[in-house]
């Protein structure tokens, strides 16, 4: 193979990896990096891409939060639109932090990860769900109940990879 071929098949594998990995692919692949237990994609070492995670869910809607209102939970930046969001994500995380650590929820129904869209997201059954954009989202709401259960079922695999 030439060198420029390498190169070009190593930049490939190199992107996959980035996005996240079939299990069985990331097991053939151990020097593939793999995903984060929360998508910060979008803005490294920030979840949600800066957006209030609590917002979804008080106001029904995105909103993005301010670095002045920030805290440190599981190892990455959540930003808040207010004291008050800020706080009610402090005292309940697992209540507002997003399912699959934020990535693309039909993508762990899959059985891998590609990040999670802000703006295509979700409430269902109390927990809030990103896809990575608004088309795959339509894709996903087809078949939801049947798409939860498989991520569900894919999740532990794939976030005790990392």
């Amino acid at each position: 193979m030439q060198r420029r071929s390498l190169i070009i098949l190593g930049l490939g594998a190199g992107a996959l990896a980035a996005t996240g990995l079939p299990p069985r692919l990331a097991a053939a692949m151990p020097w593939a990096r793999r995903p984060a237990a929360i998508d910060t994609t979008l803005k490294p070492g920030i979840a949600l891409a800066g957006y209030d995670p609590v917002a979804y869910f008080r106001e029904g809607k995105p909103r993005e939060g301010r670095a002045d209102l920030a805290l440190n939970h599981a190892g990455v930046e959540w930003r808040f639109a207010s004291e008050a969001n800020r706080q009610a994500f402090t005292a309940r995380p697992d209540a507002f932090a997003p399912a699959y650590g934020g990535y693309c929820a039909w993508a762990v129904a899959q059985g891998y990860t590609a990040k999670g869209d802000p703006l295509a997201w979700r409430i269902e059954n109390g927990r809030l769900y990103l896809n990575y954009d608004l088309a795959v989202k339509a894709e996903w709401e087809k078949d939801m109940a049947g798409n939860i259960s498989r991520a569900d079922g894919h999740w532990p695999g794939i976030a005790g990879s990392r």
